[in-house]
This record gives C-alpha cells, structure tokens and sequence, in this order.
C-alpha cells in the first residue's frame, strides 16, 4: 500500500489541473491504476485521496464491518466510494480535478497536498495552514496515546 509523507502546494491551471507531487506519484507507481483517486473527506471541506489499492481495502472494509444492506454501511460507501473520481495521470503527472470537489475543497490557483500515512489530502492553501495551526498544539498529547512500536524484528 502507498505512503503519502509531507506537504506540498502545487499550482492548478485554469482547466483545473494540478500536478500531483512527485513523491505521491511515485508513491502509486507500481499498482494497477496509473494515477490516485480522490472524494470528498467526511469532516471537513477537503479532498481525501490514496491509491486504488487503499479504496479497494476499504471497500472489503465497509462490506465486512457492516455487511450487505446495513444503513451504515450504505452511508458510508455512498458518501466515499459512490463519490470517488479516479483520476488518471497524464504524460507531466498531472491530473484533472472534477470541478465539484475543486468547489467542495475551495481549490482555486492551488492546491496544498498533505501525505497523512496510507492516504494524502488535498486543501486550500489557506484552510490547510489554518488546520495544521490548530492541530499540532494538540499532537504531543495525542502521540503520547499512541502504542509504542515493538523493537525492529519483534512483533
């Protein structure tokens, strides 16, 4: 599965083009889909993307927690599968973002990426700093919650 680490802001042309950043499209290179696939993050007005790997495991995900026909289950794969845009790379490493989620988001000129682990987002410039000014302050607390990782070769 991809590793999406750092943050990026990249320009988006008037088509609604942006470049994905280099370390992201590497990150994708050696799955089936050659490009990432973006939807509508539940909380917030952002852009949460991953590979297709991540959203093919999220669908077995939703279908095993819920099972078939659950309420929740048709929740949530409605908002985040239904709502997904797979989003090729063209000959540059650009992709095309649909105008909706451009709108959802508030992208205009450019657009922040931010690799959170397993999957990235994709911000406002501006909403994005304003975000990540109201969460460090609360990291140290919360990294401090986190189980500590076994010593290299142990499980």
């Amino acid at each position: 599965m991809a590793l999406f680490l750092s943050t990026f802001t990249m320009k988006v042309d008037k088509k609604g083009r942006v470049s994905v950043p280099a370390p992201f499209r590497a990150a994708v290179d050696g799955g089936s889909f050659k490009g990432v696939v973006v939807y509508r993050a539940l909380k917030g007005h952002f852009l949460e993307g991953a590979d297709l790997a991540y959203l093919e495991d999220l669908s077995q995900k939703i279908y095993s927690d819920f099972g078939p026909f659950d309420d929740d289950q048709m929740a949530v794969a409605t908002a985040i599968l239904a709502g997904a845009s797979q989003l090729p790379f063209d000959g540059d490493g650009r992709v095309l973002l649909p105008p909706d989620l451009k709108a959802f988001a508030g992208i205009e000129d450019q657009a922040t990426f931010a690799g959170i682990g397993h999957k990235f987002q994709v911000w406002n410039p501006a909403a994005f700093e304003a975000h990540k000014a109201a969460q460090l302050p609360l990291a140290p607390k919360a990294a401090a919650k986190l189980t500590p990782f076994p010593p290299r070769g142990q499980s």
